[in-house]
């Protein structure tokens, strides 16, 4: 048969994480919170702060170097940033917005280095775990992010307009009408508001879902074209030639992908954020 059952091991990215020395936790824990999934992004953390600390350890007038180039993503990411978040609100948010855009940058990138994916070990049915999973393609590590920033976006549009505001801005009458036009027009308005509570519930799921199946849909793209010369039964000579052929086109489609997925939910982020809080300066103008 053409797509038939093969002994050689599949590399696949698993829809769960897996626990690392799985066999050796179950001797003494039911439950192991160290997948391949939390060990990626443990690395990754440790390089980027790794890379931060390495680039402002000798500070100078003039930078040059490692300082150079870090003083140029983070001026850029400020600029970038505050053209939608406003100055009132940069100081605030930029070292959050800032550290999701690099770290799930990193983590898409992390993904398509050589082995994260396929090293790892032998399942009983030919299929091979990785030991490194891409953490984007973690659907507990994308909730996570977006969890954190919804609960920073609470703190910070509370902080901000405070909380009697917030209420008006979501249930109140809009468009400046008042009088008896303005109390017939609250039962509508406030179904309205009730409609903008549900898209703000589901900011947390629709933010994770994009990253998390961009991801996780590439992962597997790419182990699908590397194991595609044996998927076809193609001479195994050749199917090491495909193997590392195949799979090129689709890593500078990654590549591309991984930054415009960092770029969308940072911005995505700010573009909330901005809505919740500018309003609040228009009305200091008008003033």
């Amino acid at each position: 048969m053409l797509f038939g059952p093969h002994s050689f091991p599949v590399a696949i990215v698993p829809i769960e994480a897996e626990p690392i020395f799985a066999k050796a936790i179950q001797e003494w824990t039911t439950q192991s919170w160290l997948t391949n999934s939390i060990l990626v992004s443990l690395l990754l953390v440790v390089a980027i702060v790794f890379w931060a600390q390495r680039s402002t350890r000798r500070m100078q007038l003039i930078p040059v170097g490692l300082q150079n180039f870090f003083e140029f993503i983070v001026s850029s990411l400020y600029d970038f940033f505050e053209g939608i978040v406003g100055k009132h609100m940069i100081a605030k948010s930029f070292s959050l917005l800032a550290a999701l855009f690099l770290y799930i940058l990193a983590a898409n990138w992390f993904g398509l280095l050589p082995g994260v994916g396929s090293i790892g070990w032998k399942e009983p049915n030919g299929v091979l775990l990785p030991l490194l999973r891409p953490t984007t393609a973690d659907m507990n590590t994308t909730i996570g992010l977006a969890i954190v920033f919804m609960i920073f976006w609470f703190i910070w549009t509370l902080q901000e307009i405070g909380a009697a505001s917030f209420l008006k801005h979501i249930f109140g009458v809009k468009g400046g009408v008042k009088g008896a036009l303005a109390y017939s027009l609250m039962p509508i308005f406030f179904f309205v508001g009730l409609i903008e509570v549900i898209s703000i519930l589901i900011r947390p799921v629709s933010l994770s879902l994009r990253l998390f199946g961009n991801v996780f849909a590439g992962e597997n793209l790419i182990n699908t074209m590397i194991s595609m010369g044996h998927t076809l039964h193609f001479p195994l000579w050749l199917a090491k030639i495909t193997s590392v052929v195949l799979p090129i086109p689709f890593y500078f489609l990654e590549l591309l992908i991984g930054a415009l997925q960092a770029f969308v939910f940072s911005l995505l982020c700010a573009v909330y954020l901005n809505l919740s809080t500018s309003h609040d300066e228009e009305e200091a103008e008008n003033h």
